[in-house]
């Protein structure tokens, strides 16, 4: 059975957020969409919580947040038990964070981050 991980974005990460769902299914994983459906003007935090909650109560191991600048997101994850959430712009600063931080969401800044590289 494929590892779900829980995923969303807001309007600014929207475009990034559909992409790398396809990535992780190309990778073998199974990306649960926590929203938004379109790229309508939202909230960060109405999608930064329900993903942090599922890495908080364990119900996931970790999780992918996006949004402009990838700090709304972090802000409000990082409030939940648990998560720690790491903005990552580079390979390597993601790769630091997960093994020296143990980071277990990873948020991008998709104003800043290609696709490619996110990916």
């Amino acid at each position: 059975m494929a590892e779900r991980i829980p995923i969303a974005s807001d309007h600014a990460g929207f475009e990034l957020k559909e992409r790398l769902k396809e990535a992780l299914r190309r990778r073998g994983y199974e990306p649960e969409d926590l929203g938004p459906s379109s790229d309508a003007s939202t909230d960060y935090a109405d999608y930064a919580h329900p993903v942090a909650e599922r890495v908080s109560t364990g119900a996931a191991p970790r999780g992918i947040l996006m949004c402009g600048t990838g700090l709304g997101m972090s802000y409000a994850a990082n409030r939940h038990p648990h998560v720690r959430a790491a903005v990552a712009w580079a390979p390597e600063i993601a790769r630091l964070s997960r093994e020296h931080n143990d980071a277990n969401v990873l948020v991008l800044p998709a104003r800043f981050v290609g696709a490619d590289e996110a990916e």
